[in-house]
């Protein structure tokens, strides 16, 4: 049951109903019990990883809580050093009890998405040293939803660490936070202490609600089926024949493969804000029209937000402010007095590539995804330490950054940037990248484009007018988002007829020019494999 088929719509009709029926007090038990079906559903025995991971961070939050109230007791009435040796004794202690946490958690996900990967490149390196010991490999079949919901686990055992949050005593509310169904696909990845709240006080269905999530649904169905699934034909075709192909052809996939996966995730992202809406729920925005960006800093601050906000918090974070880093801090900041600007670079380096490693490991097992990481992290690098040059050079040649047509061009560099970077990420492998991205500059087959060669690639002229006009609908949405102009909220103000022709354009388009059908595979969300 994949949240862009019928079956999922009637699902959540079904729960609306059981909600609505079930008292107050008992409402967020009912989204606890359909999380678990929807769970089954897809995914049967697997659960078993959700039920551990569940348990082992409900478990070691609550060891976590206890150490603190223990530590309150014994510092009473204690001396200074006394209380600092007490301090000492506690937080070595929930520090084990974290590690515990991440070792039971990283590990099962680390067995069950990267054992091969790992396995594989041991063995490469046992057969350069003629060690005739091979590491068999295994087949793993990934539970749903593994990725997000384990780095939203390990967020909730950290901020009880931390202290930003008590442990919850209550295993049902833990559960329901891990495993809340719209969310378990592909996120967005949520923080305890902003979506416990909401998930856990009972919420009556309102009018508003129903019609302002339903009208999110509408949107993510239209990116995903109208926009997302018609692109990846072409896509595909390219991709998967990339040798045959060159110049604009090949420029013209990686442009719609950057526009499939943004319409591919944020439809996903915008079903599931919508059906959590219908509840009451407001889940993390997810997206902030990335295609604006004028950097690619600002750019992936835009896109997977509350990816990137978890690997801040939890990755660049820890690096930057752990022991051994404060201390190397503390010397560099010494040998580089008179160069204060290399120096803070130079710092933010170690940490931001921790996260870059950590974003790209994340996306996949292989190494396609480190160099894609890799390859976001030189270019913030450069960025990042030439910036006082860019400085120099805007102010020699008398630049006005505040114009409209320097955001272009910066917009434009960012783009540029981005679609190399998704080229990457498509590719089949590194190699494969490289291929393509040197093929893009023959154009020794100009003509192709012109000769009707691009209508032999899945599309013909009135799915390609379907494409273009879709695309640019999409992007003056973003564009009036942009400007605060809330569409959602603008159309509900609009009389009957108009709210109406709206909401019937909007379903018939998915209807008559939405992807589906016998040979339709509505499992194909590009992130749920993440």
């Amino acid at each position: 049951m994949e949240i862009n088929s019928l079956k999922f719509i009637l699902f959540v009709a079904v729960v609306i109903i059981a909600y609505i029926i079930t008292p107050k007090k008992y409402k967020w038990v009912t989204l606890l019990l359909s999380s678990y079906i929807f769970y089954w559903l897809n995914s049967n025995q697997l659960i078993i990883f959700m039920l551990i991971t569940t348990l082992s961070i409900y478990l070691l939050s609550l060891l976590l809580g206890k150490i603190d109230k223990r530590l309150e007791l014994e510092i009473k009435d204690k001396e200074k050093e006394e209380k600092k040796k007490l301090k000492e004794k506690a937080k070595t202690k929930k520090k084990l009890v974290v590690l515990i946490a991440l070792i039971i958690n990283l590990g099962i996900l680390g067995v069950i998405k990267y054992f091969n990967f790992f396995s594989g490149n041991i063995n490469t390196l046992l057969n350069l040293f003629n060690l005739n010991i091979q590491i068999p490999s295994m087949q793993f079949i990934l539970p749903l939803g593994i990725s997000y919901y384990t780095l939203q686990g390990l967020s909730y055992v950290i901020d009880v660490y931390r202290q930003k949050i008590d442990p919850d005593k209550n295993l049902g509310r833990v559960a329901l936070f891990l495993a809340f169904f719209p969310q378990i696909v592909e996120g967005p990845i949520g923080r305890y202490k902003e979506l416990a709240t909401k998930l856990y006080e009972p919420h009556k269905i309102e009018f508003q609600n129903i019609k302002s999530g339903s009208l999110l649904v509408l949107w993510g169905f239209f990116q995903k089926m109208v926009i997302a699934d018609r692109l990846a034909i072409l896509v595909d075709t390219v991709f998967g024949n990339y040798t045959q192909y060159s110049g604009l052809i090949i420029i013209c996939a990686i442009l719609f493969y950057t526009f499939q996966i943004y319409a591919d995730f944020a439809g996903c992202i915008n079903i599931v804000r919508g059906v959590a809406e219908i509840f009451g729920i407001t889940l993390a925005e997810n997206f902030k029209r990335p295609f604006f960006s004028k950097s690619v800093q600002e750019f992936w601050r835009r896109w997977n937000i509350t990816l990137g906000t978890w690997l801040k918090e939890y990755v660049f974070y820890s690096v930057a402010f752990s022991k051994w880093y404060l201390h190397l801090t503390t010397k560099l900041k010494e040998k580089l007095k008179k160069h204060a600007h290399l120096s803070k670079t130079i710092l933010a380096l170690c940490p931001l590539f921790f996260v870059w490693f950590s974003n790209g490991l994340w996306h996949g097992a292989s190494w396609k995804y480190i160099f894609y990481g890799m390859y976001y992290f030189v270019i913030m690098s450069i960025g990042m330490l030439l910036e006082p040059v860019f400085k120099k050079t805007i102010n020699f040649l008398k630049i006005n950054i505040n114009s409209k047509k320097y955001k272009i061009w910066q917009m434009l560099r960012t783009f540029i940037l981005v679609n190399i970077g998704m080229l990457i990420f498509r590719a089949t492998n590194i190699s494969s990248a490289f291929t393509i991205l040197k093929s893009m500059f023959n154009f020794s087959n100009f003509g192709e484009i012109l000769n009707g060669k691009m209508l032999s690639l899945g599309l013909d002229k009135g799915e390609f007018t379907i494409v273009i006009i879709s695309l640019i609908i999409m992007l003056i949405v973003d564009f009036l988002q942009e400007k605060n102009y809330h569409v959602r909220e603008e159309i509900g103000k609009r009389n009957v007829l108009i709210r109406w022709t709206i909401y019937y354009v909007g379903i018939f388009s998915i209807i008559i020019f939405g992807i589906y059908g016998k040979d339709y595979n509505p499992s194909s969300f590009i992130y749920g494999q993440f």
